[in-house]
């Protein structure tokens, strides 16, 4: 498949078939993950695969009870072992680099016939105490994996010429 036609074709599911996700799959998905380039390399991102339906139940819960996060057959927290680095733009390097990982995960998921959404609306204290996360560690985003359930809905975006400037603003 294209990388265009990937990017194309991705979209966020929130509805997942009753089916599990084949582990040489998930494999691929965190290759495709491990393999995103990161600030100074420093490759801050840590993933925990959720498979366990009871587990899954309670980061459910801990995402503002978002009910599809438990039917999903997988949820992975992508998380950031991370020393503060601020790159010289300012900005922190790991909510970026961890952003860069899902992207190449969720696209090796659209290449695997499966579908993701990425899920920032849950409490990371909860999701820590659900995983045994440790402190330090920062839970950056919850992804829910599976097949979907149907066909994904069509794709709204703005047009090239609403959000690209030439040369300056």
């Amino acid at each position: 498949m294209d990388i265009i036609e990937v990017i194309r074709k991705r979209r966020s599911v929130r509805s997942y078939a009753d089916k599990p996700v084949e582990r040489d799959k998930i494999e691929r998905l965190l290759e495709a993950a491990r393999l995103a380039p990161s600030a100074s390399n420093r490759q801050e991102w840590r993933f925990v695969v959720v498979t366990e339906p009871q587990r899954r139940a309670a980061l459910a819960k801990a995402a503002c009870r978002q009910q599809f996060v438990a039917q999903a057959p997988v949820v992975i927290a992508a998380c950031a072992e991370t020393d503060g680095h601020v790159m010289r733009c300012g900005q922190q390097s790991y909510p970026i680099d961890v952003a860069i990982a899902i992207d190449h995960l969720t696209l090796q998921a659209v290449a695997e016939g499966l579908g993701t959404c990425w899920i920032g609306a849950f409490h990371e204290d909860q999701a820590k105490e659900i995983l045994g996360i440790p402190a330090e560690i920062r839970v950056v985003e919850l992804l829910t994996v599976g097949y979907a359930a149907g066909p994904p809905s069509p794709l709204s975006r703005l047009p090239l010429d609403s959000i690209v400037r030439w040369e300056t603003w």
